[in-house]
C-alpha cells in the first residue's frame, strides 16, 4: 500500500509540475544587409554588404561581438568593382536584456580592398548603437549604426559610416 501511495504522490507532482525553462541563450549567429559609406577610402564608392555576425554574452549586461562583411564597391581607378572585406571584434553594452534589447559599444576593424593595381589594408575604429527586437524566444531582428576611423600607413585618415539590419538565432 505504501508502494501505492509513493506512485501516486510521484505522479500528482509531475503533472502538475510547472513545465522547465530554458537557461538565458548567450551565443548568436546572424546575417545583416547594410550599406557602407566609405567616403573615398582608397578611392571606393559607396556599396551594400552582406555581413556575419556572432555574439557571445559575458556577464552583467556586455556581449563579445564580430562581424564580418564581405562589399562589391566600385574603383573609379580602375573603373570595375572590387571585393572588400571587413571583419571587426568589439564589446557591447547591453542597456536592457529583455525583448527589446538596445546597446552601445566600440569595435576594432580591418578594411582589406582587393584592387587589380594592388591591396589596401586599413584598421579602423569605432563606436556602434543599435537595437534588437525579439520576434521569438531565440530569434531576433536588429538595426545597427557604426562609425570607423581607418587608419593606414600609406594613405590619411578616412572615414566610414555603416548601416545596417539583420536577423540573430540565439542558442
Amino acid at each position: 500500500m505504501r508502494s501505492f501511495f509513493y506512485a501516486l504522490g510521484l505522479s500528482v507532482a509531475l503533472f502538475v509540475a510547472a513545465p522547465a525553462h530554458a537557461q538565458f541563450a548567450n551565443r548568436s549567429l546572424g546575417l545583416s544587409l547594410g550599406y557602407m559609406n566609405f567616403n573615398n577610402t582608397a578611392s571606393l564608392n559607396n556599396t551594400v554588404f552582406l555581413g556575419l555576425d556572432a555574439s557571445l554574452y559575458i556577464e552583467s549586461g556586455f556581449e563579445v561581438v564580430s562581424l564580418t562583411k564581405i562589399a562589391f564597391p566600385y574603383d573609379p581607378i580602375s573603373e570595375q568593382r572590387v571585393v572588400g572585406l571587413a571583419p571587426s571584434l568589439g564589446i557591447r553594452y547591453l542597456i536592457f536584456e529583455e525583448n527589446i534589447r538596445p546597446y552601445i559599444g566600440a569595435d576594432l576593424s580591418y578594411l582589406h580592398v582587393f584592387k587589380p593595381q594592388g591591396d589596401s589594408n586599413f584598421f579602423g575604429v569605432g563606436p556602434n548603437a543599435g537595437i534588437e527586437f525579439f520576434v521569438s524566444d531565440s530569434i531576433s531582428l536588429g538595426a545597427r549604426a557604426q562609425f570607423n576611423a581607418y587608419l593606414s600607413l600609406t594613405e590619411r585618415v578616412q572615414t566610414s559610416l555603416i548601416l545596417s539590419a539583420g536577423t540573430s538565432v540565439y542558442f
